[in-house]
């Protein structure tokens, strides 16, 4: 068995219609996986399962979600155990950041929504797919998180201190499960050439100041974030947990003079 080989395991990816999510799902089916494709649209994941199902037919199964609603997270572990029998693997990787600018003049309800959908909703849904792994001992639970984590911001602010948020979460929650052998662990990317970093990199004072001290002196692509999820959810991983993989191109290393 291949170190990396998924068949047989089931994953949920929510954020899954583009972007990092949908280049998980796509790697993820590429090993063997059968894969959930999740967002907030039926139509965007049914045209994403197409695309997975034309290459690896019946691999794929879309089931909406928006990460905001309790009841809509339950009804996607619900069908997809109704459909596909368990879930082996869960990647957290929907969020959302409505707020862009000093954190003084964030509104209470953007703050609000921050936390609700970049941690809370993680909360939420591993709450609900943990007791089966636990009862067979067996699972990898993924969070997106970011290296805004891990470093400051004038214009993301809010949404760094949801990731550094996260990464507690998983520690946490890999000290609770892991004596029943589940494993939590983080990805935390740089920046990544997706529609929800757009206002990042399309900004070409803020896409200097990124990749100036970057040791690879570029930003990074979806699938280049793919590899770290296979890794966390295949036999690989299975003494890793609690953990979090930076895949930033060495932007938290900075260049020194």
């Amino acid at each position: 068995m291949s170190l990396f080989d998924l068949t047989g395991k089931v994953a949920i990816i929510t954020g899954s219609s583009r972007g990092i999510g949908r280049a998980i799902a796509e790697a993820m089916a590429d090993q063997g996986a059968r894969v959930v494709i999740s967002s907030r649209k039926q139509d965007a994941c049914d045209a994403v399962a197409e695309a997975i199902n034309a290459r690896h037919p019946g691999a794929a199964t879309a089931i909406a979600a928006s990460i905001s609603s309790k009841e809509a997270l339950q009804h996607l572990v619900d069908e997809t155990r109704a459909r596909l029998g368990r879930i082996d693997i869960l990647v957290c990787n929907a969020a959302s950041n409505p707020y862009y600018g000093p954190m003084a003049g964030i509104t209470d309800d953007q703050f609000r929504k921050i936390f609700d959908n970049n941690v809370l909703a993680n909360h939420w849904l591993i709450g609900m797919v943990a007791p089966e792994m636990r009862e067979r001992k067996e699972g990898s639970i993924i969070i997106i998180s970011s290296i805004g984590g891990l470093t400051s911001s004038v214009s993301i602010g809010a949404y760094n201190v949801s990731k550094a948020a996260d990464f507690q979460l998983a520690r946490n929650l890999a000290a609770e499960y892991g004596p029943d052998g589940v494993r939590v662990n983080c990805i935390a990317p740089g920046l990544v050439r997706t529609d929800f970093a757009r206002a990042l990199w399309e900004d070409p004072q803020t896409l200097k100041a990124v990749t100036r001290n970057t040791p690879l002196g570029r930003i990074g692509e979806p699938h280049e974030i793919a590899g770290a999820a296979v890794f966390l959810a295949s036999p690989a991983a299975t003494f890793m947990t609690g953990q979090a993989i930076i895949v930033d191109g060495g932007a938290t290393t900075g260049i020194g003079l």
